[in-house]
């Protein structure tokens, strides 16, 4: 998790957004060195139907790359019979047996990086 949140806090996002502190001339210097890029791209139901929320994706090069590579990966698993076996259940439109993660959003400690990341904590 530690690593992840390294990414994300050294990250710069793909596209110029005015409601960050950067300005566009920032951005684009920003961006030329980036060694972390960042974008939100529309989330799928099993079907690949777009949803309404979003996941994130980051985009690693140099350093970053490296240390994905050689320090922060934990483990690596071969899920494809899992994969398999998941799609035929949706094949034969079981939707209701398929094994799908409980997902919830990601706030972190850092007030700053869920800022940057536009994630909405809710302080109830």
């Amino acid at each position: 998790m530690q690593a992840f949140e390294n990414y994300l806090t050294n990250a710069v996002y793909s596209v110029f957004r005015e409601e960050l502190s950067l300005d566009k001339e920032e951005w684009q210097e920003t961006i030329k060195t980036s060694s972390v890029r960042l974008q939100w791209d529309p989330d799928h139901d099993p079907f690949g139907k777009k949803l309404d929320r979003k996941a994130i994706q980051i985009g690693l090069r140099n350093e970053f790359i490296r240390s994905f590579a050689k320090q922060d990966i934990l483990k690596i698993e071969n899920i494809s019979d899992f994969v398999r076996e998941q799609h035929e259940i949706l094949n034969a439109g079981q939707i209701d047996a398929l094994m799908t993660p409980l997902e919830k959003p990601l706030i972190f400690r850092d007030k700053i990086l869920n800022k940057k990341l536009q994630i909405k904590v809710d302080n109830t």
